[in-house]
């Protein structure tokens, strides 16, 4: 059950400031939740306050870089001090660089990996630190399609979903291993409509986007809201990252040829892309507040359905199953029996 002081019910909430993370904080402060904000960016993260102010909801803003392991561990221990309870904690920071792999430096790569992948890691551990001493908790980690089905342009940022995705695994076993009260889950989201696209390290010749069909933030916060209060192993958003992740499953190698076809044009608008600053290693939200959406809106979808993929796996089974058990009957009424071909073989001498 979340919350133990009366209604008093506390998320913490990585990569606050801008995007899905900014959404999720308003959501949640809709919901009457107390909220801790994590970020770099200043001016993102006294803009993600007032929004929690705004939707009668505390805020406490802990401005940190989530690559800072210690850092992380010194914003939960503030939230401790500050309300005495975590409930739930989030990880939705992420950085990435569209490029091909020959292009990116091995600086790049590293700092894709710390934030997105190690930010999760280091964030797990902090909120476990604390949810293992009140005996209970709920940690969320904040994926995408992209940890299943790795994409052109994107190989530092998949590498780290399809990571994180291993490490959580690998802790879930250990948290069942304990009997622990921790739960633990996952949301796979779609493409969404955040700023990502235009403050995202871009080295190539055309602006990003993202790969329609797009989503609002405010409708993947809502249904990560419903997910991180009903804690299933995993959710899928929407269908087109339930297509991506099953597709690739089925015919990997057919959504290689596709990707190499479509995998580049689908990721860049027809504009050409400019010098501009990015995100990669300073927060692009310091000084100006970019809020939750970005460029995207029209078009984007305001709702969204989410998908327990134990249920897609159990059809898909008893879907595998019943053409198997198909083929193998038409199969035996095609094949003639031992005694049919027996009694059709001619004798000898006749």
């Amino acid at each position: 059950m979340i919350g133990s002081k009366g209604d008093l019910r506390v998320v913490v909430i990585t990569g606050a400031s801008a995007g899905v993370g900014r959404a999720i904080a308003q959501e949640f402060a809709s919901q009457g939740w107390w909220v801790g904000l994590m970020a770099r960016g200043r001016a993102g993260l006294a803009g993600a306050q007032a929004d929690v102010r705004k939707r009668g909801g505390a805020a406490l803003v802990l401005p940190i870089d989530v690559t800072d392991a210690a850092a992380v561990e010194r914003a939960a221990q503030e939230v401790m001090q500050h309300w005495g309870q975590i409930d739930l904690w989030i990880n939705a920071a992420m950085a990435t660089v569209l490029a091909p792999v020959s292009r990116i430096t091995p600086d790049e790569f590293r700092r894709v990996t710390e934030v997105t992948y190690l930010g999760q890691v280091f964030g797990t551990q902090a909120a476990l630190r604390h949810m293992r001493r009140q005996g209970r908790g709920t940690i969320v980690s904040i994926g995408s399609a992209l940890a299943y089905r790795g994409i052109p342009l994107q190989a530092p940022y998949c590498a780290a979903k399809f990571a994180t995705r291993g490490f959580l695994d690998a802790l879930r076993a250990e948290l069942l291993h304990e009997k622990s009260p921790v739960r633990l889950t996952e949301v796979h989201l779609p493409a969404v409509n955040t700023p990502q696209f235009d403050w995202a390290r871009n080295k190539m010749p055309h602006r990003a986007q993202p790969v329609p069909p797009v989503h609002q933030p405010e409708a993947i916060a809502q249904a990560i809201y419903r997910a991180a209060l009903e804690a299933p192993r995993e959710v899928w958003l929407a269908g087109s990252a339930v297509r991506a992740i099953i597709g690739d499953a089925a015919a990997p190698a057919l959504v290689d040829r596709l990707l190499a076809q479509d995998g580049y044009s689908g990721q860049q608008t027809e504009d050409l892309a400019h010098e501009r600053p990015d995100n990669l290693f300073e927060p692009m939200d310091d000084l100006e507040d970019h809020g939750a959406s970005g460029r995207f809106g029209d078009g984007a979808r305001t709702y969204v359905t989410a998908y327990r993929p134990v249920q897609l796996r159990a059809a898909g089974m008893a879907i595998g199953f019943a053409v198997l058990y198909g083929a193998t009957r038409l199969l035996r009424a095609l094949t003639p029996s031992k005694e049919a071909t027996k009694r059709s073989r001619p004798r000898k001498g006749s």
